[in-house]
């Protein structure tokens, strides 16, 4: 379904920037713990048309790139133009860290990544929830106020959310294209948001 979705918002895109357009540049934030593993499965389900793909990480993030390049060695068996790219950012907000003390390494990530998000230019941007989309999308949504590039931001909330929305999902559910949650509960409190049942 979620492939299904994804059409409107690409066609879309490619309407704006004329008939004969390369593949759609996508941005994936993956984040530590099962962030990745599920922004992962939901790449599988995407065509060779959503490419390059780059990914965003944070800087403390240990073990998605193994997870990334892994997902990525197999996906090149299949699409031999395979095309990724890897990027780290400052981490907006560990665990357990101060309200007060977030605000200011939240602002440092957001500079840091606005050159960055402005560099990759991606069409579309796919996230599902690490403190590390924020800045992220804060910056595309900058550049697309700015007229510089409009990219379109989907939010996929983790699957593990089934009464309430994660810190991130509560801040990006007003600023995202489309918001997708995976628990009919999340719908009724959230009607701005697509109910599409598990799809990871």
């Amino acid at each position: 379904l979620l492939p299904l979705l994804l059409v409107p918002a690409a066609l879309l895109a490619r309407r704006r920037r004329g008939p004969r357009t390369p593949p759609l540049s996508l941005l994936v934030v993956a984040g530590s713990g099962g962030h990745t593993t599920e922004i992962l499965r939901l790449l599988s389900c995407l065509s060779e048309s959503y490419s390059p793909r780059h990914y965003i990480l944070a800087d403390s993030d240990k073990m998605s790139e193994a997870k990334i390049r892994s997902f990525e060695q197999k996906r090149a068996e299949t699409f031999s133009n395979s095309q990724f790219t890897l990027d780290r950012i400052p981490r907006s907000r560990e665990v357990r860290q101060s309200w007060t003390s977030s605000v200011v390494t939240t602002l440092y990530s957001i500079l840091y990544s606005l050159p960055l998000t402005y560099k990759l230019k991606p069409d579309l941007i796919l996230c599902n929830g690490p403190g590390t989309c924020v800045p992220v999308c804060i910056c595309a949504l900058l550049l697309g106020l700015l007229g510089l590039k409009r990219a379109i931001i989907v939010y996929v909330e983790s699957i593990c959310r089934v009464e309430t929305l994660s810190l991130s999902g509560k801040i990006l559910y007003y600023f995202s294209d489309y918001f997708i949650v995976q628990w009919p509960a999340l719908k009724e409190k959230y009607p701005k948001s697509v109910y599409l049942g598990r799809i990871v």
